[in-house]
């Protein structure tokens, strides 16, 4: 009998998840299926009853339910827990749900193995400090970086993930307005800015001829802010293509044991 997985978020008509589980489960030979669900946010504790009552065997989550899933699954990884944010949910024979959060191993994948971009040593600036930062702080923090920067339009949010996350190494948190004249190695891009039209709202000095730009955001064209980066002379500038496939990956194995090859799959993919 075909076990049944899913993605959970609103909207959802853009995930690439059923397509990148799809090949997976072609690639490995596992017998699944992956469906896409549209749940807004007043609707997601009764529609989650309702799949796992279907007998869904697995859940990823994106935005806005994250946070949401984290406070009412019954049990959280470590990762989960420092991040308070779930991506991936595995729901026991006995409804119980387990959640856990591959974002942060996702981005690392695809920065060290997949691009080759050396984190030890690096000094590193995430703009935001909303959830996604949230997710991939602590793994980003336990890479080894010189110095780890976040900036947030108000200060007072960067400060509350100082804080969160202080018992695993140092955060420097600051406005977007602070960072003129700073420069880094690499300049992670956890905001939604640009994606409604308007400029990104950080001065272009923190980019220098070295710098590498990453953007969790993914589109089938550049987007803002790779656009950005690129103007202003970024060595290189990613998009999230590459984090989407590898944190997919890892639900997988969490979920059925076996760990795809992302290469082909990537190479697919914008």
């Amino acid at each position: 009998m075909t076990d049944r997985y899913g993605v959970i978020g609103h909207p959802i008509s853009h995930s690439k998840s059923p397509v990148i589980h799809r090949l997976f489960a072609a690639q490995t030979g596992e017998d699944i299926s992956y469906e896409a669900f549209d749940i807004p946010e007043a609707q997601l504790e009764d529609r989650l009853r309702e799949l796992v009552a279907a007998g869904m065997r697995g859940l990823n989550v994106t935005v806005p339910h994250k946070e949401h899933v984290a406070r009412i699954v019954d049990q959280l990884t470590d990762r989960a827990h420092l991040a308070g944010a779930v991506n991936t949910v595995t729901i026991a024979a006995d409804g119980r749900l387990d959640g856990d959060n591959t974002d942060g191993v996702g981005l690392l994948t695809d920065l060290s193995v997949n691009l080759g971009v050396a984190l030890k040593g690096a000094r590193i600036l995430v703009l935001g400090a909303g959830g996604a930062t949230r997710g991939i702080a602590p793994a980003l923090l336990g890479s080894g970086p010189e110095s780890l920067h976040i900036a947030n339009r108000t200060v007072e949010r960067a400060r509350e993930l100082a804080a969160r996350f202080e018992r695993l190494g140092m955060i420097r948190p600051c406005r977007f307005e602070d960072l003129a004249g700073q420069q880094y190695d690499i300049v992670i891009n956890a905001t939604s800015a640009g994606l409604k039209g308007e400029l990104p709202p950080f001065p272009s000095a923190i980019i220098g001829p070295e710098t590498i730009c990453y953007d969790l955001a993914y589109a089938m064209t550049d987007t803002p802010f790779v656009a950005w980066a690129s103007h202003h002379g970024a060595r290189q500038a990613h998009q999230g293509w590459g984090m989407l496939v590898e944190q997919a990956a890892e639900s997988f194995f969490i979920w059925r044991g076996v760990r795809p090859d992302t290469a082909p799959v990537r190479e697919k993919l914008p």
